[in-house]
């Protein structure tokens, strides 16, 4: 891609070389405090919808998982607890002090299992590989998404599914509070926990940026997955999006 390309950080217009320098700062950034942002963002609410996100996996025992921007490692470890012994979970992540947080959570927790730092766009995966692929919150934060959403495709095997976790468009009624809480209270929270007021307010743009409901969809759609759903978590706060390979 060339440099006179441009997309979107936040609400800032950078050249498509900049982004994933610029995400990774962020990332870099908060590594350490992400759990307990996620806790007092949400209110505990993203350990709900993780937890639904794994009850629409249909992950049984000696399936292989693919967790891409899996961060700290939440679902991987749900994950490990359903594949049992004969099966495979690898946690994967872009970010590198993001990916050391959910290594040595994983580890901590009994887990030995693959760890790999890679760019959702070029998956060092073969093809028809994974019976299930998930990425959480990680989406919005991707360059070029349709390219990463056909790589996921790719290394699914025909009938395995992905999941996408993902803030997305808010009930209009509670738009105003939501807008107050995003962009008032959010940075503040980043700020006195994690010490860094600049990462959340990104956040907060970066999920006004992100497609809603109905985009997202056919953006799955338009690169070959098919029976694509999704559920409106929380009045839209977050979406979880399922679509599988034919």
């Amino acid at each position: 891609m060339s440099d006179d390309q441009t997309t979107h950080f936040g609400y800032k217009t950078v050249a498509e070389s900049q982004k994933a320098q610029k995400v990774a700062e962020v990332f870099h950034s908060v590594a350490k405090k992400y759990d307990v942002m996620n806790d007092l963002m949400s209110g505990g609410l993203h350990r709900v919808w993780k937890a639904f996100t794994i009850a629409q996996s249909g992950v049984r025992e000696g399936g292989r998982v693919l967790d891409i921007a899996g961060g700290t490692g939440d679902l991987s470890l749900a994950f490990l607890k359903r594949v049992g012994k004969s099966g495979q979970v690898w946690l994967t992540d872009i970010n590198s002090s993001m990916l050391t947080v959910g290594r040595d959570r994983l580890l901590d927790k009994g887990y030995l299992n693959p760890v790999a730092q890679c760019d959702a766009e070029k998956l060092p995966f073969p093809a028809n590989y994974f019976d299930c692929v998930t990425v959480a919150f990680g989406l919005r934060n991707m360059t070029h998404k349709d390219a990463a959403l056909a790589e996921m495709l790719r290394v699914l095997k025909p009938g395995g599914r992905l999941l996408v976790l993902e803030f997305s468009k808010v009930a209009k009624p509670l738009a105003p509070l939501y807008d107050l809480y995003s962009f008032k209270l959010l940075p503040k929270m980043g700020e006195l926990v994690a010490n860094d007021a600049a990462s959340y307010q990104y956040l907060a743009e970066s999920i006004r940026m992100h497609p809603g409901q109905e985009e997202l969809a056919q953006m799955m759609r338009d690169v070959g997955f098919a029976k694509v759903d999704y559920f409106n978590l929380t009045a839209g706060v977050v979406a979880l999006h399922k679509g599988f390979k034919l």
